[in-house]
């Protein structure tokens, strides 16, 4: 590795860790996780989609906020406010469907009709619960990573990495701090510099050395509350817009990953980066 990797002041700790098992619903803190090539052991495996295949986010649909879904062996279970537990089985995948995912078309396994009424019961929109039996399917972003790099139905990338350095910065600059949760990470880094992670080439955690690929473009969710399930206003997107814009118009914050090999994370593991050159 770089002698860069070794430099006491850029070496952290793994502080979270978080899955989303159904894309865009509510965060599951780990202790620990298997990382395999499209990212963490069933991370977003699950999505919602709309009678068109598109799938459902916050963006539109903020109240997939406030449920809370636990991927299993055998399946899923879910609870929502309000509403029964949900366990749904993994589905045989005789049932699919082609479903949109930024553009990306995916075959999926369809989960039962119980599945789909709950679902849609709570969040009032017409949707159906699919799962990617083959996480293998789905390439990442056209020009990141290496070929043969895959993603689960994440918007782009197999991971993503904040720091709890580069979140207080943010936080220095807002009348009321907003939680890390609002950025929905996957892996948080302590013991670093704030906007660190934005000089590193690759990183080892544990474990498993990631590639760090791309800064992460930021969208309307971050100013979506995740206890309440509804939008707060503006922030903190507003003052991001202040100082971490690019270019191109777009504010980013956080770095996505791309795993160079399978492994284990664990909270508190040593968070080793390579600086770029």
């Amino acid at each position: 590795m770089h002698k860069n990797a070794t430099d006491a002041a850029a070496t952290g700790r793994l502080a979270a860790i978080y899955v989303y098992p159904v894309k865009s619903t509510r965060r599951a803190p780990l202790e620990t996780s298997v990382v395999e090539p499209q990212g963490l052991r069933m991370d977003r495996r699950w999505m919602l989609v709309d009678p068109d295949g598109k799938f459902v986010s916050q963006r539109i649909t903020p109240k997939l906020a406030l449920i809370q879904a636990a991927a299993q062996p055998d399946g899923l279970h879910a609870q929502a406010p309000g509403q029964e537990d949900l366990f749904v089985r993994l589905p045989d995948g005789q049932a699919r469907a082609s479903v949109d995912v930024w553009g990306d078309i995916v075959s999926a396994a369809v989960a039962d009709d119980e599945a789909h009424a709950w679902f849609s019961r709570f969040l009032d929109v017409e949707c159906r619960l699919v799962f990617l039996d083959d996480p293998a399917s789905r390439p990442v972003e056209a020009g990141y990573g290496r070929p043969g790099d895959v993603v689960s139905f994440a918007d782009s990338f197999p991971a993503l990495l904040i720091s709890e350095a580069s979140l207080e910065a943010l936080n220095e600059r807002l009348a009321e701090p907003v939680p890390m949760h609002r950025f929905r990470p996957n892996l948080v880094v302590s013991g670093v510099e704030a906007f660190a992670e934005d000089g590193w080439e690759r990183v080892r955690i544990g474990e498993v050395d990631f590639l760090v690929v791309k800064p992460c473009a930021r969208c309307v969710v971050t100013t979506i509350d995740q206890e309440k399930g509804a939008s707060s206003g503006k922030e903190p997107m507003q003052t991001l817009n202040t100082f971490r814009r690019g270019a191109d118009g777009k504010v980013r914050f956080g770095q996505n990953l791309v795993p160079l090999h399978p492994g284990t994370v664990r909270r508190g593991d040593v968070v080793a980066p390579t600086l770029r050159r």
